[in-house]
């Protein structure tokens, strides 16, 4: 005959504890589980049991209710974190005491090397070889180097556009039409040119690699990683997820923030999306051009960083709200699998075709009926002060007026005037910084306007466009005393 396990009570520490005791001799309602199980739930924040007590306990509640405010003031840490690490080393002990565990696999290759991703002094140095090779090397160096060199210098520059112009030239008579297909802006010679021969290929390899990432189970080392940096911000580690997504498109990892569990959290992770996180085009396109400047590249990453972590520190105090508790679960490394890797590439290459290209279309024929009108004109010589300010050249105005139809437009913008041999090392570590820090596109402006509202959305809006044209004076300044060039 089997024996029978006693169930465990979990035991908190004394202070705990002691406000257990103080709110089972405060309950006077008739409830239908233990009083002990209301007073732990009530510790832990549960809404809907502090509903119920409020509605059952009448005035005893603010006694109640005092008792969970004096307990909480004693921890750093919110008391439902607190007590699940309580139930969780009560856990090891029971499975210590009735598992036999096999030492041969905790020593096999696939433990060490989880062990070696989520420890501070090793994982941060493979973070960043992962990010040097599958950011810098494959999306940057091949991506946004090589095949957008082959696709767009060879293949549209040398075939499609003269083809194009040619046939526009010969058989249409009506400028205003040949600049609506053709010629600098028009729906192919620029939309098509943007959205096929630089975006495309930089997207596609960043999904490439972030698949390879994700399906390899890293996704959540890093966010057990990063959770220490993240607290700092405002955040925890589950934001990994939106925040890396981002990369790929911001519009996509606005929407991904409804998984963050505080109001709080979601303002803070969209800010710093809207304000430093470059989605995948204008990242590619930005290491392609930054590429053989790695002082500029530096400088960059510098800047973006830092502003990234001193925006969000400073959010982190002035927002007020809860702080995030964080549990994930860590599922085990393994090799890739090419099928998944193909299949999460492709659903998101998909996605490109049907959401995202017909916007650069969009784009076209906004920018043609904005030179038709003269209205883009007006509004270039408006930004072409800001420009000088910054060290830029006037033809940079253009760049920073598409970057708020498309980012990657702006980006794709800075690498025409970096072919034109406008731009030196300095003005594009300027040029760089500033747009990235830019406005986010429309289509993530109005992601943000149906997730946070209109009073969030513009406040975001107000505060990153003044923002990022000062740090672009500031550190153009800085660049100048330094003799940078």
């Amino acid at each position: 005959m089997s024996a029978v396990l006693q169930p465990e009570t979990v035991k908190y520490d004394e202070t705990i504890e002691k406000a257990i005791e103080d709110i089972i001799d405060s309950l006077k309602g008739g409830y239908n589980i233990s009083k002990r199980s209301i007073a732990v739930l009530l510790l832990q924040g549960d809404d809907e049991i502090k509903h119920m007590v409020s509605r059952l306990e009448g005035d005893g509640w603010q006694r109640i209710s005092d008792i969970l405010s004096e307990t909480q003031k004693t921890y750093n840490e919110p008391l439902s974190y607190i007590m699940a690490m309580e139930r969780q080393k009560l856990a090891w002990s029971i499975a210590d005491d009735i598992v036999e565990e096999d030492k041969a696999a905790d020593k096999s290759i696939n433990e060490r090397l989880s062990r070696l991703t989520m420890s501070p002094i090793t994982g941060i140095p493979i973070l960043l070889i992962v990010l040097y090779l599958g950011l810098y090397q494959f999306v940057g160096v091949f991506g946004a180097g090589v095949v957008v060199d082959f696709i767009e210098g060879t293949i549209f520059e040398q075939y499609i556009n003269p083809w194009i112009n040619g046939l526009l030239i010969q058989y249409v008579p009506w400028p205003a039409l040949r600049d609506l297909i053709g010629m600098d802006y028009g729906i192919i010679t620029l939309g098509l040119r943007y959205a096929v021969a630089i975006i495309l290929p930089i997207v596609g390899t960043f999904f490439f690699m972030f698949s390879i990432i994700e399906d390899s189970g890293y996704l959540p080392r890093i966010a057990m990683l990063l959770d220490r940096v993240f607290k700092k911000i405002g955040l925890n580690g589950r934001a990994v997820i939106p925040m890396t997504l981002g990369f790929g498109c911001d519009t996509m990892a606005t929407l991904v923030t409804r998984t963050l569990e505080t109001t709080r959290e979601r303002v803070i992770a969209t800010l710093l999306l809207a304000l430093a996180i470059p989605c995948s085009a204008q990242l590619g396109v930005v290491l392609g051009l930054l590429s053989g400047h790695t002082a500029a590249l530096v400088t960059w990453v510098v800047v973006v960083i830092g502003v990234l972590l001193l925006i969000g520190y400073l959010a982190a105090k002035v927002i007020p709200g809860e702080r995030p508790a964080f549990f994930m679960e860590v599922p085990p490394l393994r090799w890739p699998s090419l099928s998944n890797v193909w299949m999460k590439t492709y659903t998101r290459m998909q996605w490109y075709f049907i959401e995202v290209m017909p916007l650069f279309i969009l784009a076209s024929v906004i920018i043609w009926l904005g030179n038709l009108t003269g209205l883009f004109g007006l509004i270039i010589s408006w930004l072409e002060p800001l420009m000088h300010a910054l060290g830029l050249p006037s033809e940079a105005a253009e760049a920073f007026l598409f970057g708020f139809f498309r980012r990657d437009y702006g980006a794709g913008g800075l690498y025409d005037l970096q072919k034109a041999g406008l731009l030196n090392g300095r003005q594009l570590a300027v040029a760089a910084s500033t747009l990235t820090l830019f406005v986010p596109c429309i289509a993530q402006f109005s992601i943000m306007w149906k997730e946070r509202g209109a009073k969030t959305t513009l406040g975001i809006v107000a505060f990153i466009i003044p923002f990022a044209f000062a740090v672009g004076y500031v550190l153009n300044k800085i660049l100048i005393l330094l003799g940078v060039s």
